[in-house]
């Protein structure tokens, strides 16, 4: 019973969002005005959370939290009779980012104790309070400054950070994830539209998710201009000071450097076989045949969160567009966390 009523809270919690977002503001009522408030709070404290950033995300939250979904992705596991606490460790990279740790938690019986992100701090839990409302008094979780007494834990972090935690939980059930980033492949057949959409697959939220492309691989002959033209869409990024930072910096590093690198003024292109680029750049590498980025996307992928390409190139890939849209049986690092839930 408390699992069906948390289903139908977090359903209406979907719902409350939706209808916030299509709301006129003028119409608000005083839940809705302090939801705004905390929104407008929330990119006060951390500039890379634009208000349009914010609700793209709670845009993707509202479209999965319907009662159909919820059930549908549940179905597949078993709920726990015994409620174990689940420390969580949040991320703070793009907005609600840690968001899936906690309704999973939740939902599969246990309770999170949750240490906020201090990037992403105000959002989260009005979000949990609306859903307790919702799931008359269901909702059980606790904010934690120092996780203690703890059955297992899920924590996010750097390369560097996840070192320390693997270190600090080596004794306790543990997921422990680390820097991701994501790539795209193409064969130089896709459409303006195609390309356009990629374009929300690298600029989305600045680029600061581990499902943002960062490298892509085009085919010998294509040209760049292709890219850079179907790219103006987002060219409005570079007014955003913190980004603008990031670009003038890389640039002059290039320019200091006499490195090679293609410029449109808002990103730059740079031939390099890494996965990861430095914030306004994007990395890319021409390939003759297919069976060479096969190999490379197989020697990074622990490293690798998806790939955006066609489907007729024959990857295991989401569609271009569709990175920043995982669905809820999407995990992180690829590893399943309501499994990982159900043998704690």
């Amino acid at each position: 019973m408390s699992t069906e009523k948390q289903i139908l809270g977090l359903s209406q919690l979907g719902s409350y969002i939706k209808n916030f977002l299509e709301k006129n503001p003028e119409n608000y009522d005083e839940s809705e005005n302090e939801f705004s408030l905390l929104l407008r709070k929330s990119e006060m404290e951390n500039s890379w959370f634009t208000q349009e950033n914010q609700k793209f995300a709670l845009k993707q939250w509202a479209n999965l939290l319907t009662k159909e979904n919820l059930e549908n992705w549940l179905s597949n596991y078993r709920i726990s009779k015994n409620p174990k606490k689940v420390g969580l460790i949040l991320a703070g990279n793009i907005p609600m980012v840690g968001f899936h740790d906690v309704i999973s938690v939740i939902l599969s019986g246990n309770i999170p104790l949750i240490k906020l992100s201090s990037k992403d701090k105000q959002i989260l839990p009005f979000l949990l309070k609306k859903w307790n409302e919702f799931s008359d008094g269901n909702v059980k979780f606790e904010f934690v400054e120092r996780l203690k007494d703890f059955d297992a834990v899920i924590a996010t972090g750097s390369n560097n950070t996840a070192r320390y935690l693997d270190y600090y939980f080596k004794d306790s059930l543990s997921i422990i994830r680390k820097n991701r980033t994501s790539v795209a492949v193409l064969n130089g057949n896709e459409t303006n539209e195609q390309l356009q959409f990629l374009a929300e697959d690298i600029f989305r939220y600045f680029g600061l998710g581990c499902r943002n492309v960062t490298r892509i691989f085009i085919p010998k002959e294509m040209k760049l201009d292709r890219l850079f033209e179907n790219f103006l869409n987002f060219s409005e990024i570079v007014n955003h000071n913190a980004y603008a930072n990031n670009y003038d910096y890389n640039k002059a590093i290039y320019l200091l450097n006499q490195d090679k690198f293609w410029d449109n003024n808002f990103v730059m292109l740079k031939e390099d076989e890494a996965l990861f680029s430095p914030l306004s750049v994007l990395n890319f590498s021409r390939y003759e045949n297919l069976d060479e980025v096969k190999k490379f996307i197989e020697e990074n992928e622990k490293s690798i969160q998806c790939i955006v390409a066609n489907p007729e190139l024959g990857l295991s890939s989401e569609n271009f567009g569709e990175a920043q849209n995982p669905m809820l049986s999407t995990y992180a690092d690829n590893v399943d966390t309501m499994r990982f839930l159900e043998v704690i």
